[in-house]
């Protein structure tokens, strides 16, 4: 008789995978983040003094002490700018808020400016956090190794000093320091820093281990084989870094057309101060249509086209549990065309639970017998597939027997005396011979071919039953993968550092053809840097330190919140907080709508810029009716953009979604 467990039981909980402690920089500790809150504050006091008409040489000092404040940072920018032969919108919005206030529109000016400065501000915040999370990954690597000498002594080093071919001793429930290789010992270590699996690796001589993964309860003795600076987890920092400085600029669509807009618009205030002037016309005159022109032709209007849609699905993606970081993240999301899908953690939850029970014929067990057997053996044991058994147990509410006389070997499993009975549990291939049985071997092959971890409960010599362990897939990682695909027009692609049978079993449960498996961080990084090479726009989606270089290489990253690693969740462009797999469809489609709300601004604000333009110039239009026909488009677009705030919204996607 055997048995599949519920698979909508709650999964056990292993202990917390190692992540880097939070190197947070402080908001105010940003130059550009003090200034921009300076500016917000002078124009929140400003506003009700002017708008109350109070006295004049008030709220005038308040509102030129915001537009220094706020302004004089991308003006100084925008005019280092110039050396270079380029003109930024940045400048040319500064000098459109003091034109403003030239004319007498200084409220304007001064709204204009915080806007800027806080823009600013949250760019600054971004970076110096991406920064930060890139320093603290460093802080998973152990500072100290105990480093064993000719003679058998030890002493304790910074692994910094480790050379090639040195013997460290790492210890149970130590970092290991350096890449190498075992030399003797054995024991579990926990690899999913680096690899990203589920489930603590057994090692033993000749095995290559990682730096900053953690040892289970054995003591290794590893051979140095890398320099520290070569390690692997030096490897990911490096890739962060350079993937974060070589990634093409990041720009909204207005900011592609910036240069020609800009230096356009004040060629064009430049003739129509000048012809008219030398035509005869007045100074006053002339300056003052030069002033109208600047006005009806500032950019406010496009910026705001691109703005408030983006925003606004920002707003609507996060009620869903779903952070996107910046509105050129909310553009590019909308841009990608492949999808490459990380597993453990991923499209699984990442933690191990018992999926099957298998008694053996002749044992006089059933299934709560077997699980009673082996959750009683293994509940001394910190092991997560230990856990994993006794987690199930208790979900099904079982009495477990006192444990005596427990051992654990590293590699192959627990011993303990219950009721009178020797009891193991662990690996088939290092505690029964091949001619054991051939049930056994049949229900092990099965559960193995399944992509389960088998692990074998031996009574008193004898095998009893086979336990099959696996991570749990996602209940909506098959949905998602379909909704990508109609969404892309491809199939996702399955990245993962497990190993190839695990991988093709699960793509092929969710529906995914193409896997790349047993994958470095380097490796995924490749993959990706291979995608974009030929014109593809990919975007990655995983959780792990492992993942962070795919996620800084690629088009768009997402990161799932839950479990996801400091670096991760920092590198990725949004973060999924809730872990709920089927938004990252949803929040793809949210974006494509909010590119073509941009699109249709932008149609808008252009009449409006080229009708207002067009009666300045042909014409005589008064300046209170150029400014309420340049803030009329303002609100036409800004109130079109925030449609996306509605919670209908948020895409529900059906088959028929493309």
């Amino acid at each position: 008789m055997s048995s599949v467990l519920d698979q909508r039981s709650a999964p056990p909980t292993g202990g917390p995978r190692p992540a880097p402690p939070r190197r947070r920089t402080r908001l105010l500790a940003l130059p550009e983040a003090r200034w921009a809150l300076a500016s917000l504050v002078l124009f929140l006091l400003s506003l009700p003094v002017y708008l109350l008409d109070g006295p004049g040489w008030l709220w005038g000092t308040l509102f030129a002490a915001t537009y220094v404040t706020g302004g004089w940072e991308p003006g100084w920018e925008g005019l280092k700018a110039l050396k270079d032969r380029t003109l930024d919108v940045d400048l040319l919005m500064v000098v459109a808020a003091l034109g403003a206030a030239a004319i007498g529109q200084v409220l304007d000016g001064a709204l204009l400016i915080v806007i800027f400065a806080t823009s600013g501000a949250l760019e600054a915040v971004a970076t110096a956090r991406t920064a930060d999370s890139v320093r603290g990954l460093l802080d998973l690597a152990p500072t100290k190794a105990t480093r064993l000498l000719p003679d058998g002594t030890e002493e304790t080093v910074d692994t910094g000093r480790l050379a090639v071919g040195d013997t460290i001793l790492v210890r149970p429930g130590e970092r290991v320091g350096a890449d190498g290789q075992v030399i003797d010992g054995a024991s579990d270590v926990d690899q999913a820093t680096i690899t990203g699996e589920p489930l603590p690796v057994a090692k033993q001589t000749g095995d290559e281990v990682f730096a900053a993964t953690v040892n289970g309860t054995g003591a290794l003795r590893v051979r140095v084989e890398r320099d520290p600076s070569d390690s692997v987890i030096a490897r990911i920092v490096k890739m962060v870094e350079e993937a974060s400085e070589t990634k093409a600029p990041t720009q909204l669509f207005i900011e592609k057309i910036e240069q020609r807009y800009s230096i356009g618009m004040v060629i064009a205030t430049l003739a129509v101060f000048g012809i008219p002037l030398a035509l005869g016309d007045t100074l006053d005159s002339a300056l003052l249509r030069a002033m109208t022109f600047m006005i009806v032709a500032s950019p406010c209007a496009v910026v705001l086209s691109t703005m408030p849609p983006l925003l606004s699905a920002i707003a609507n993606a996060g009620r869903r549990g779903v952070l996107a970081k910046s509105a050129v993240v909310m553009e590019r999301l909308g841009e990608i065309d492949t999808v490459a899908l990380d597993k453990t953690g991923t499209l699984t939850e990442g933690v191990p639970y018992v999926t099957d029970l298998r008694p053996l014929s002749g044992s006089d067990l059933d299934d709560t017998a077997l699980l009673t057997l082996a959750a009683s053996a293994e509940h001394p044991s910190e092991h997560p597939l230990a856990r994993a058994v006794v987690t199930a147990a208790r979900e099904q509410n079982l009495a477990l027997a006192d444990a005596d006389d427990f051992t654990s070997t590293p590699g192959q499993g627990v011993t303990a005396s219950i009721n009178g009975h020797t009891v193991t549990v662990g690996a088939p291939a290092h505690l029964l011979a091949s001619d054991t049985g051939e049930q056994y071997q049949e229900v092990v092959a099965e559960l193995e071919e399944a992509g389960r971890t088998a692990a074998v409960v031996v009574r008193d010599g004898v095998p009893v039953g086979v336990l099959g362990i696996a991570d749990r897939l996602r209940s909506d990682a098959a949905a998602t993968v379909a909704a990508l695909t109609r969404l892309t027009g491809r199939t996702p692609v399955l990245l993962t550092g497990d190993n190839e049978r695990a991988a093709r079993r699960l793509a092929a449960e969710v529906g995914i053809t193409e896997v790349r498996a047993g994958l470095l961080p380097e490796d995924k990084a490749a993959a990706v840097k291979e995608w974009e090479a030929q014109g593809r726009k990919v975007l990655v989606v995983g959780d792990g330190v492992n993942d962070a270089p795919a996620l800084a290489a690629a088009h768009s990253g997402i990161a799932m919140g839950k479990a996801g690693s400091d670096l991760a969740l920092e590198t990725a462009d949004a973060v999924v907080v809730r872990d709920e797999l089927a938004t990252i469809p949803s929040v793809v489609q949210l974006s494509r709508t909010a590119r073509r709300l941009v699109i249709q601004n932008l149609v808008i604000a252009g009449a409006f810029i080229t009708a207002l333009v067009a009666w300045d110039l042909i014409g005589n239009l008064p300046l209170p009716l150029g400014v309420a026909g340049h803030e009329g488009s303002t609100v036409i677009v800004g109130l079109n953009g925030l449609r996306l705030l509605r919670e209908t919204a948020w895409p529900r996607l059906t088959k028929d979604t493309a």
